[in-house]
């Protein structure tokens, strides 16, 4: 949900950024219009969920970029390492905080439930349990948190041990590693729980830390991928978009509308699915990755809503969906009142977020800019 601002904006990932958030916040159409058509609710859902495994995928794509030539390019250090860390946390700490301090004035105001709040200022609230439901949308941002710190440590400590001579080579054997141990954590969850549904496997295993940071590093796979194969990256990046629009059909029709595998092979489901989503996403980069220009008229709108993806992602639900919730009835509304109501929600999270871009993130950004120039 966010990226390294002074890295030069490469306008195909702020594109698909930009349809992960418009996939996030249309999914809570479903929180608005009560009878929506089954076939519509199928896939406003998997707008949702489709939304934030786009963030998963390029959050890892971009920071392995970065995390990839400062292991190569210099003695990587655990001065390296909280160097990295340090400029992740300016880009997504204060943001993060400042939302929360808001959700728990908030949810003492209106009185909605709040439970061991203490575990979301240190990113534990879904770290190996079930989500909370205080600040639901904070699952993702703990899975992120968590992949930022634990493969730049793994790579360091495991340097340190090995002392490779061929260090993009181990940098690839790290990540693969750490890819299979979380696809086994999944294997652990499969033999120890009993029949999933729905509901649970989304907050059981979805939304839980241990499970889900090999998401963040299939995007970082994807980006050594582009690094040291990147003739093949372009040469083939037309056949890698459409075999990722095949995947995409697989995934939307099969499993998201027909349901196959949900009930007949839980292994799949439990174990394979999550992985196969990110793998999915990953093929459509090579285009994305390589897609620099458009028209003026284009590119700023999709560049902004880009911008303010992150910002939006925070506010979008516990913030401005929930309040406004909270002081109309809408069960009550006509169809055209929730029309009116849906755009009035939109435009207050655009602008909400357009105020926490340019008031308080930017600034923050700019700050730790001129601290590294220094």
């Amino acid at each position: 949900m966010n990226e390294e601002q002074n890295v030069p904006r490469i306008f195909g990932l702020d594109f698909f950024r930009a349809i992960a958030i418009l996939m996030v916040l249309f999914s809570n159409l479903l929180l608005i219009y009560p009878n929506l058509n089954n076939k519509l609710s199928q896939m406003l859902i998997l707008f949702g969920f489709w939304g934030v495994e786009i963030f998963f995928v390029l959050s890892g794509f971009l920071i392995g970029n970065i995390l990839f030539k400062l292991y190569i390019q210099n003695d990587f250090t655990i001065q390296s390492v909280f160097s990295f860390l340090k400029r992740r946390w300016f880009r997504t700490l204060p943001n993060y905080f400042l939302v929360l301090l808001l959700n728990i004035v908030i949810a003492v105001t209106f009185h909605f439930q709040i439970e061991n709040v203490g575990y979301y200022f240190f990113f534990f609230q879904n770290f190996s349990q079930p989500m909370l439901t205080f600040f639901p949308e904070s699952w993702s941002l703990s899975i992120l948190e968590f992949g930022y710190l634990f493969t730049p440590f793994a790579l360091y400590f495991l340097t340190s041990l090995v002392k490779p001579k061929h260090k993009s080579r181990f940098f690839i054997i790290v990540i693969a590693i750490l890819i299979v141990i979380f696809v086994f954590n999944k294997i652990i969850y499969y033999f120890t729980t009993s029949k999933t549904t729905i509901e649970q496997w989304n907050v059981s295993l979805k939304s839980v830390v241990v499970y889900r940071i090999d998401a963040i590093l299939i995007g970082i796979l994807s980006s050594w991928f582009a690094l040291s194969y990147n003739e093949f990256w372009i040469k083939h990046k037309v056949k890698l978009f459409f075999l990722g629009c095949f995947f995409s059909i697989i995934l939307f029709v099969g499993v998201g509308y027909l349901r196959f595998f949900i009930n007949t092979c839980p292994f799949f489901w439990n174990v394979l699915y999550l992985p196969l989503v990110s793998v999915t996403f990953t093929l459509f980069l090579p285009v994305f990755s390589n897609w620099q220009s458009v028209p003026k008229w284009f590119f700023r709108p999709i560049t902004l809503l880009s911008l303010l993806s992150y910002s939006i992602y925070l506010l979008h639900y516990s913030i401005v969906l929930q309040i406004m919730k909270s002081c109309f009835n809408i069960s009550s509304f006509s169809m055209i009142q929730l029309h009116i109501f849906t755009f009035c929600y939109l435009l207050v999270t655009f602008l909400l977020s357009f105020f926490l871009y340019n008031y308080f993130e930017k600034p923050i950004m700019n700050l730790r800019n001129k601290h590294k120039n220094n």
